[in-house]
């Protein structure tokens, strides 16, 4: 499966599925997030079925024979030299699900619970693990139920896989711990399943281990941040668009020859898009003249927040790619240890195997927070630069409407500034550290669910810095059309309507401004904004 581009994964995320059938090759990324966040039903594909009885029976033989072989008839981690007779294994599989799920603190999302499910199931259709069909059946049944096993925020160390996460996972499959049915009401398992007619199972030889080992939290996080980040960092183009208009600052830059002759394919979209929202633009032609000509715009540059958002907005949209490049790989992967592995001669045998270290996604994880706290970071610096009256090309100070008396949009401003410290603290990367574990067998972790985790808190950040930007960038523009007595960008003044026809008012004296942050970071999060300005243009890059 090769990586798609940041405009041919948001094209391809247009289409939302309402059952996903899991089979043996990845599950897409349009697949899980219609799973994870929409609620789609799954169900087990027949090829997946017949992988899995075959991975089985090579399981089974291996139980049978005298000799150890780890994970089917062995203990875990530092405790793998003890062999386990065969009428304690139903015991030990339990035990490990049991002690493992130890995690504490906070719920985690229900979506983030929800996709982690869905990889481990599509990692279980390889074949590669071993589980029996009905194990994998009560699993998909699970999703297609909407039951939600209740997962912690601590315990994961993204190494021998997300082991905490997955085990809360695993503790319903046998009728234990509890869940959020479809209503979202908190049920012990046994309960949930009888109410949907499922009966849970009790473990077998490697399905235990097989259910806790692996890298789906952390991936499952990632493939939901590069959804969002998708859309913000087009919204991002949209804002600062607005931004350049409201500050009479120059779409020349944005020029096609000029981002050529520095070919990152981030920028050169960032720019095309900038270009397509100015496009018919009053507002800019109004000062633009020619150059040379006497009506050309006194300023020589724009400042860097402006003329360089392309290049900013750009580095964030390789660096996405990147990180779907490895979503990708990871996706196809099977994560297990030990694993199932056919032999040419049509035999299979357990190989143990380190690919359940985190570190590949624990990487663009912390990654991806750098340049979501630099687009921030650009953003805000966009808004400041309307509230100064020295910088706002003659605006009123803070966009008030009776300055001194009102403070306009100060205040927002100075909650924009508090949200870019804290994504300037997130952008510290988690996958640096490593607290060995399991007695030192265990000694270098990926912690890969903490970048994880921290990433989510980053992308719900940018969106709030990004909402701010439009909600001042479209009270300027008001300001501006009345004084200017023309019309902004067809692209831009659609936004600026859907702020309105939702509640979020324009020039005029103060008022409650949190409702109206939170309207727009709805509007920004959902993909509001986008859609206005794309219905006006088309999609963007």
């Amino acid at each position: 499966m090769g990586a798609m581009s940041l405009s041919e994964s948001y094209a391809a995320g247009r289409v939302v599925p309402s059952t996903v059938e899991v089979g043996v090759g990845p599950v897409s990324p349009r697949e899980l997030v219609a799973v994870a966040r929409e609620g789609a039903g799954v169900r087990l594909g027949e090829d997946a079925l017949a992988a899995i009885d075959r991975s089985r029976a090579v399981v089974e033989r291996l139980a049978a024979a005298d000799t150890p072989a780890y994970g089917v008839s062995t203990g875990f981690g530092a405790l793998a030299t003890r062999h386990i007779p065969t009428e304690m294994r139903a015991r030990l599989q339990r035990s490990l699900v049991r002690s493992h799920a130890a995690g504490s603190g906070p719920e985690v999302e229900r979506e983030v619970v929800r996709a982690l499910m869905l990889l481990r199931l599509s990692t279980l259709a390889t074949g590669r693990t071993g589980v029996r069909r009905e194990t994998a059946q009560l699993l998909a049944d699970l999703l297609d139920h909407g039951i939600t096993p209740v997962v912690r925020e601590h315990g994961s160390l993204g190494c021998s896989g997300d082991l905490a996460p997955l085990s809360h996972c695993a503790l319903a499959l046998i009728g234990e711990g509890e869940v959020r049915d479809a209503t979202g009401t908190m049920v012990p398992a046994a309960q949930a399943l009888a109410a949907a007619g499922l009966a849970p199972v009790e473990l077998a030889a490697k399905e235990g281990l097989a259910l806790i080992n692996g890298t789906d939290g952390m991936l499952g996080m990632l493939l939901l941040a590069l959804h969002d980040l998708g859309v913000l960092l087009r919204t991002a183009d949209v804002a600062a668009a607005m931004s350049v208009e409201g500050l009479l600052g120059t779409d020349r830059v944005f020029a096609p020859e000029l981002q050529a002759i520095r070919p990152h394919p981030g920028q050169a979209a960032s720019a095309a898009n900038l270009v397509r929202l100015l496009a018919d633009s009053g507002v800019v032609a109004s000062h633009r003249g020619l150059p040379g000509s006497p009506e050309e715009c006194h300023r020589v540059q724009d400042a860097y927040s402006l003329r360089c958002a392309p290049q900013v907005h750009g580095a964030a949209r390789d660096t996405l790619d990147h990180a779907a490049q490895v979503a990708s790989w990871e996706l196809a992967s099977a994560v297990d240890n030990p694993v199932v592995v056919t032999d040419p001669d049509g035999t299979g045998r357990v190989e143990s195997n380190g690919n359940f270290h985190g570190a590949p996604v624990a990487y663009v994880l912390d990654f991806l927070a750098i340049p979501v706290a630099d687009v921030a970071s650009m953003s805000e610096r966009r808004t400041d630069r309307f509230l100064d009256k020295a910088r706002n090309q003659g605006l009123p100070p803070f966009l008030a409407d009776d300055p001194g008396v009102d403070s306009g949009l100060m205040i927002a401003q100075y909650t924009q500034a508090a949200v870019v410290s804290d994504l300037k603290r997130l952008a510290a990367p988690a996958s640096v550290d490593s607290i060995p574990s399991s007695a030192m067998q265990e000694d270098h972790v990926s912690m890969g669910w903490g970048a994880a985790r921290k990433l989510r808190r980053s992308v719900d950040g940018l969106a709030r810095v990004v909402a701010i930007e439009v909600m001042t960038a479209a009270r300027a523009l008001d300001l501006r059309v009345a004084a200017l007595g023309v019309e902004p960008a067809p692209a831009t003044a659609a936004v600026v309507a859907l702020l309105r026809d939702h509640g979020v008012e324009g020039p005029g004296p103060d008022r409650h401004l949190s409702p109206e942050i939170e309207t727009c970071v709805d509007l920004v999060s959902s993909g509001a904004v986008l859609g206005a300005a794309t219905s006006v243009i088309g999609e963007l890059q």
